[in-house]
């Protein structure tokens, strides 16, 4: 994949390609960056798309500007949180689907305001880098809705006394809170150097174990030990027989930097 500054989607979200990363940026810089279908959508696809392109090692999500994230659900529009009550699946809904099977690693760039629905987005990456003035929140209950499907994703990443309070009160926390309780992995004042950080860390890897080793943590999360057990057992030695194993062993032991094919 090559760098390149055009958008290869509509308006509201920015689909960008930069060298192995692509970059997924909710562009309603004066909604707040609140979410609409089409970003949903438009996110879902692109997201899926780059599952068959092993040219992409890493998905950013961020918001324009350095205000907001995402401010979650649009409510000055009249379908602010479903299009048809007759469809069983709604767009975060199968947004969040897409971004648990996801085998591309998804790091969200937390730019200012994460709220509601964006505690989603948030929730659904891999990891998360956040800028110090941003702050976290789920003010749902001010509006006289609940965090619904938002819980699906961000209940197993902080304290559940946390998480019950955020949900009950509707209160924001700070981005250090968001630290100390694990729902972000750094806090920085420069943002984008502490993702590039973050990226640079990642790119020099072994694509494809971080590609299996990723449906391999999602497929055991909710297994018991038995089960994981027996299922880890026999993704160890799916492992060993790729490409990429046989020359991370032969540059260990021959003391040089492994050249990976990413198989």
């Amino acid at each position: 994949m090559t760098d390149t500054d055009t958008t290869a989607s509509a308006p509201e979200l920015l689909v960008q390609p930069r060298g192995p990363v692509l970059w997924l940026t909710i562009h309603r810089e004066a909604r707040r960056n609140a979410m609409s279908h089409g970003v949903l959508a438009g996110m879902a696809q692109a997201i899926t798309a780059a599952q068959a392109d092993r040219g992409v090692r890493a998905i950013v999500i961020t918001g324009a500007g350095s205000k907001a994230f995402c401010a979650g659900a649009d409510l000055q529009s009249a379908n602010a949180f479903t299009t048809d009550y007759s469809e069983p699946h709604g767009h975060l809904a199968q947004l969040l689907r897409v971004a648990r099977a996801s085998n591309v690693p998804l790091v969200a760039r937390v730019n200012g305001a994460c709220m509601a629905g964006g505690m989603g987005l948030l929730s659904m990456c891999d990891m998360a880098v956040a800028a110090r003035h941003a702050v976290f929140g789920l003010p749902e209950v001010k509006v006289g809705v609940f965090p619904a499907q938002v819980l699906s994703v961000l209940q197993h990443l902080i304290p559940r006394r946390t998480l019950a309070e955020m949900c009950i009160t509707g209160e924001p926390i700070t981005s250090e809170q968001a630290l100390h309780y694990g729902l972000v992995n750094y806090v920085d004042d420069d943002l984008d150097a502490r993702l590039q950080w973050l990226l640079d860390r990642l790119l020099d890897k072994s694509p494809a174990a971080i590609r299996r080793g990723l449906y391999t943590m999602k497929k055991i999360e909710a297994m018991a030990f038995e089960e994981s057990m027996s299922f880890t057992e026999s993704q160890i030695a799916l492992f060993t027989l790729t490409e990429d194993a046989k020359e991370g062993q032969a540059a260990f032991q021959q003391k040089r930097k492994p050249e990976w094919k990413g198989q």
